[in-house]
């Protein structure tokens, strides 16, 4: 089964836990504290695999979750840090926050690798809150949580050139005439169900990727038919061959076909007409052939139609024109540069990198109020300051409270009309509120 896009989240692991320790041994009186650190969380990180060729292997899977670091010990060890999840994917695989529905990654090189979800660092131990007035703390921070976030992944085909047409215009025979593909080729529509490629070989050595894309057919770009589920194959392509069946063998109108398909590809995506395109004028070798072809040159030239570079009839069948084809594409790739898929300001890291998805200027904290009377704080900061405190020692809490004065919270719910004893929730957290 071809499978070119797949939804799923990715979970990167906690740190590990700081621990509140303290030297225990026989001759050291008053050893103070040796609570270790937590280890660091796995990231999860994709990574292209060149022998991957479909998202198969994540379609029944919606959950991707990295190791969470190991605890800290006593005398003062740290726990073990996790390994990264490395999820492989093919080549072409672009990486798409759900949510917001912007390109995160491109990866299209072998080996290529970027970070998704950043694992948690670990919590400190209770020997790094030591002070001349506290010498033996019980204060001790748990691991960060690990970002998570749910990406869509859409796999584009790494072709230079991509072949597009109504059904049964001759893109799979033409395919399977150029290349060494054997794809499907019958007498009916709709034959290519998938996307096949196949390489064309030259003699001076330019050889090129060209891929056969299903047919497109009127409202294509709005769900019609198949073409909807592979335009997005076609971005990647520099070159586009817009074959035209010039036989009229079902009463079509050849340039009334070549218009359609073109307000396809544009209410697709408009960059797309930005490709070249040379007119492939396909089964010449039918009687009405040349009839309709001198037909259609008449109609380019009375709409002004800029759009393709030059026209190339063919016939698959006889290998008419085949070779002037050939050599007409190997030219016009060599003149045409990449078209980009991801904006070029998107700061995409490599191997080491890390992508945020923050807002540039994130509210530390918002208050708003139940129905049942409960304060309710909440906030990206607020909310990690909080899963990193150890509510299990008093001093952790204190100090959390301390950070809570600190960012203005305090202020905050007596400006929004707090009394003492309120409820005050963060999380699944409860307490009340003393001014």
């Amino acid at each position: 089964m071809f499978v070119d896009q797949v939804k799923f989240k990715v979970k990167a692991g906690k740190g590990g836990d700081g621990m509140v320790g303290f030297r225990r041994e026989k001759y050291v009186p008053n050893g103070g504290p040796s609570g270790g650190d937590g280890g660091r969380g796995g990231n999860v990180v994709f990574k292209v695999d060149s022998g991957m060729s479909t998202l198969m292997d994540f379609k029944y899977k919606k959950l991707f979750k990295a190791e969470n670091g190991g605890n800290g010990g006593n005398k003062k060890m740290t726990g073990a840090s996790a390994d990264d999840l490395v999820i492989n994917v093919p080549e072409g695989t672009t990486i798409l926050n759900n949510e917001t529905n912007q390109p995160i990654a491109d990866l299209t090189k072998p080996g290529d690798t970027v970070v998704i979800a950043k694992g948690g660092r670990g919590g400190r131990g209770n020997v790094h809150f030591a002070t001349a007035k506290n010498s033996a703390p019980e204060i001790a921070e748990n691991g960060e949580p690990g970002g998570e976030l749910e990406v869509n992944l859409q796999l584009r085909l790494l072709a230079d050139v991509g072949l597009v047409g109504f059904p049964s215009a001759g893109k799979s025979t033409l395919l399977s005439t150029i290349t060494s593909s054997k794809p499907k080729v019958a007498q009916y529509h709709f034959t290519t169900l998938v996307p096949n490629l196949g390489i064309v070989r030259n003699d001076d050595g330019n050889d090129f990727v060209i891929a056969d894309l299903p047919g497109l057919i009127e409202g294509a770009s709005q769900g019609v038919g198949l073409g909807f589920e592979f335009l997005r194959h076609i971005q990647r392509t520099r070159v586009i061959l817009h074959l035209v069946d010039m036989s009229g063998i079902e009463g079509k109108d050849p340039y009334e076909d070549y218009q359609k398909i073109n307000k396809e590809l544009e209410n697709f995506d408009e960059s797309l007409l930005e490709r070249p395109q040379i007119i492939v004028a396909t089964k010449m070798d039918m009687p009405d052939s040349e009839a309709n072809l001198a037909l259609f040159k008449k109609e380019l030239a009375k709409h002004d139609d800029q759009l393709a570079i030059k026209i190339d009839p063919i016939s698959s069948v006889t290998h008419q024109g085949l070779d002037q084809l050939i050599h007409d594409t190997s030219d016009l790739l060599e003149k045409t540069p990449k078209f980009p898929l991801v904006d070029d300001k998107l700061d995409i890291k490599g191997q080491d990198g890390v992508v945020y998805d923050a807002d540039e200027i994130e509210k530390p904290f918002s208050i708003n109020r139940d129905e049942d009377g409960t304060w309710i704080i909440s906030g990206q900061r607020i909310e990690r300051l909080f899963q990193m405190t150890n509510t299990e020692h008093t001093q952790s809490m204190m100090r959390f409270a301390r950070q809570m004065r600190g960012m203005g919270i305090d202020d905050a719910l007596r400006e929004a009309g707090a009394k003492d004893g309120d409820l005050v929730q963060i999380l699944d957290f409860t307490f009340n509120y003393v001014n």
